[in-house]
């Protein structure tokens, strides 16, 4: 391994939806990993398959081989349809890194397709969509004790946008957290040569990259009933807005009810931090981060 780390940042979204997160100001899903990356990285080099463009193809297994770790943000494929040639292409990938040992993290569909490169499944939630801020996130018996978690308390809340959730978990995977809209909140995957650690939620977004999702997905979210019409969804987006730019406002935080593990970035990001010192870093062979 070289001795500055490198990275594959893997973005499913199709054109048509990065389009749409241009238009309302958000940061693309590649462009997040790539900062958080860069905060506690800052030499790290990087390499983005955009994965679902046509002709687009996935690196080799001799070349994977060469990252330090795999990084796979949100995507709004779906993975049981199965017949997708994007799905497939993932999943192959992800399988392939399992094999060659590359430590992998994921968020959202990164938590899906490592349980379902491994063997698990992964359905439609009943609730419906999960949206906004994932409340009151618990870390089981084996989460507590887990290197992803530690620094992190117990209970937490986080950012999540979902309609899908992880129904059954293959033997080599470890429940470390849940709550009561998803049972599987993350796990640690070991199969074959390789250690996936996924999170059903965002810790890549802050406040501002919610707000725009939710603009993004205003259409959306008022059929399903989060918002009663245009006006209800742009005043929940402008004090999202003003928290952001106020993060220290009592009157935001207790409106929307947002505490520390939200706003507070080192806390939001324990689990990646954790990824990259306990589990990137000493696989490739390379000293502590200088903190």
């Amino acid at each position: 391994m070289a001795a500055v780390p490198r990275f594959l940042i893997v973005d499913g979204y199709p054109k048509a939806s990065r389009d749409e997160f241009n238009h309302v100001g958000m940061r693309l899903a590649w462009e997040l990993y790539r900062d958080m990356l860069l905060t506690y990285l800052p030499d790290a080099e990087y390499d983005v398959w955009l994965s679902s463009d046509p002709g687009t193809v996935s690196p080799a297994s001799n070349k994977l081989e060469k990252y330090a770790g795999v990084l796979w943000p949100g995507c709004n494929i779906t993975i049981y349809h199965h017949d997708d040639p994007r799905v497939i292409a993932h999943l192959d990938l992800a399988q392939r890194a399992y094999e060659v040992g590359v430590p992998q993290f994921g968020t959202c569909w990164g938590i899906q397709l490592a349980v379902v490169a491994a063997g698990g499944e992964v359905k439609a939630n009943p609730k419906g969509r999960e949206m906004g801020i994932g409340r009151k996130i618990r870390l089981t018996e084996a989460g507590r004790v887990h290197p992803m978690y530690e620094g992190k308390p117990a209970v937490f809340d986080g950012f999540v946008s979902h309609d899908d959730e992880v129904t059954k978990l293959p033997p080599c995977a470890t429940l470390l957290a849940g709550n009561d809209f998803s049972e599987v909140q993350a796990v640690s995957v070991t199969y074959k040569r390789g250690t996936f650690w996924g999170i059903q939620y965002h810790p890549e977004y802050d406040v501002h990259e919610m707000a725009r999702l939710i603009v993004a997905r205003e259409e959306r979210l008022t059929q399903q009933g989060f918002f009663r019409d245009h006006d209800d969804m742009a005043a929940y987006v402008d004090k999202l807005e003003a928290l952001h730019a106020q993060p220290d406002l009592k009157s935001l935080r207790w409106q929307l009810g947002i505490d520390d593990t939200i706003l507070s970035a080192p806390v939001r990001q324990r689990e990646f931090i954790n990824w990259l010192d306990k589990l990137v870093l000493p696989c490739a062979g390379l000293p502590p981060r200088k903190i």
